[in-house]
């Protein structure tokens, strides 16, 4: 089975630890990942942007000016999109960019995201990584003691509100559990920062 360093919280190796193969060994597969990571992002947009058109907008309910005899090119409104102040034209408006997604393929994606950052030699375990109280230092001395200088995830077992926010003020430090835990924030950070049970339940969710 493959082998992963265990460090405790002032970031000291303490020993080593095996994980499953089917998981953090599998064949990565791009393609799905390119596709889980887009499905990821487009269901992040809001999609809340709006333009008002030209019966939209206030005012010009009457012609500017009479149809023939004055030389000038035919008006109806001054709220036309070429007037200052007019409508626009095939402008956006309000939509959802949702796409669906099937559990098998989050699940590929996930265990390929994973093989990937073992493969690349940037998981880091914690024996214990539970704090009593917020401390932004003891994040900073742990990662410092593993010497990552590069983005990092934390991830924990359960939501841990100390350890969120304990993490939240160092830049390029993100935290999350293993419930929530997904493709993109497992490949946007350099490093993979987990629970030594975080381990085992990310093991039981993906078996």
């Amino acid at each position: 089975m493959a082998t992963v360093a265990v460090y405790n919280m002032e970031g000291v190796k303490t020993g080593s630890m095996e994980i499953s193969d089917s998981i953090f060994c599998a064949d990565v597969n791009k393609s799905v990942l390119h596709t889980v990571v887009t499905n990821y992002l487009a269901n992040q947009r809001q999609g809340t942007q709006s333009t008002k058109t030209r019966t939209e907008v206030r005012g010009g309910g009457i012609k500017p000016w009479r149809q023939k005899g004055t030389g000038r090119a035919r008006q109806g409104s001054i709220r036309a999109p070429q007037w200052t102040g007019g409508g626009v034209a095939l402008g956006p408006k309000p939509r959802d960019y949702r796409l669906g997604m099937n559990k098998k393929l989050k699940k590929i994606a996930l265990k390929s995201a994973l093989s990937a950052k073992y493969e690349a030699y940037e998981i880091y375990v914690v024996e214990d990584l539970k704090m009593d109280e917020i401390k932004t230092s003891v994040i900073a001395k742990m990662l410092k003691g593993m010497d990552i200088t590069s983005k990092a995830l934390i991830v924990t077992a359960e939501c841990d509100q100390n350890v969120y926010k304990s993490a939240r003020n160092i830049k390029g430090v993100t935290s999350t559990y293993v419930d929530v835990l997904n493709t993109y924030e497992v490949l946007r950070n350099d490093k993979f920062v987990v629970s030594k049970d975080a381990i085992a339940k990310i093991e039981e969710v993906l078996a």
